[in-house]
């Protein structure tokens, strides 16, 4: 198994940023270590050098690399006690307004942003939203963009719905030709979907309800407090936070920022007055 130590890592992270602009140098070294290995032994890259020389004369040896950084392990309604904790806690706070905006942070290909999309369809809220699904993955978000889906994990999915306290049926949303699942329209028609990048861009929009699930876990501590920064600027007074279930706001710069709403499921509402950050 090829080999690359911290050093060597670093000094990839600043020629993709020098060459590309894509910015992973506060990314885990443990989580892109692991990466990097991988990839290297699939493509029979012996060493870092070599490695190094690929990265910047072989855009699409890059382009590759660029995807195994971008984490794309999602399903729908991902963690089914999850999603019955938004219909349950998030759903009545969401009914207050008239109109609300989400933002679906690090989006991938899409299955949990339509889970949610479903899930506002059911609870009669879905023409009085609008949800923003971004990612710094281009492939991922035009895949998400067309809601076409391979049907080999239907069942799961279609267990995880049921489990989350689904009210209908998951194949009322969706089209079954051939193998593949097709999203209905009238699921697809309040999303848009957005190249954004956690890392280098700024705040995206005022909304609601942000859902960054499975994200953080792969950054080091600086960029989590830096995310969360831009987490709670982007939220209005009272607004909702969902992290992954390995996630959390404890030893974050923002705890005192919010309140608990489900700990298990790991919600949050921003204080309302928040105080300074």
């Amino acid at each position: 198994m090829p080999d690359i130590n911290a050093l060597e890592i670093k000094e990839l992270l600043e020629s993709i940023y020098k060459k590309y602009g894509y910015d992973f140098r506060e990314y885990s070294l443990a989580h892109l270590k692991r990466r990097l290995t991988s990839r290297m032994a699939f493509s029979k890259v012996a060493t870092s050098e070599e490695l190094l020389k690929k990265v910047l004369e072989d855009p699409a040896f890059t382009s590759l690399l660029l995807k195994d950084f971008s984490i794309q392990v999602t399903e729908m309604f991902r963690d089914p006690s999850f999603y019955r904790a938004l219909r349950e806690i998030v759903i009545p706070i969401l009914k207050t307004y008239s109109f609300f905006k989400i933002w679906h942070a690090g989006c991938s290909t899409g299955e949990e942003v339509y889970s949610m999309a479903i899930l506002l369809k059911e609870e009669n809220l879905y023409d009085r939203c609008m949800i923003y699904a971004t990612d710094f993955n281009q492939h991922a978000l035009d895949q998400g963009k067309d809601g076409v889906y391979s049907d080999e994990k239907i069942k799961e999915y279609i267990k995880n719905y049921q489990k989350s306290g689904g009210k209908a049926s998951l194949s009322d949303y969706f089209v079954h030709k051939y193998d593949r699942i097709i999203i209905n329209a009238a699921i697809r028609k309040n999303i848009v979907w957005a190249n954004h990048n956690l890392v280098t861009d700024s705040v995206f929009a005022e909304v609601n309800l942000i859902l960054c699930r499975n994200v953080l876990i792969y950054f080091n501590k600086d960029l989590q407090n830096k995310v969360h920064a831009l987490f709670f600027n982007s939220l209005v007074n009272g607004g909702a936070l969902c992290l992954g279930m390995k996630e959390s706001l404890q030893f974050t710069e923002v705890d005192n920022k919010y309140m608990v709403l489900d700990k298990n499921n790991r919600i949050y509402k921003k204080k309302y007055p928040p105080g300074p950050l």
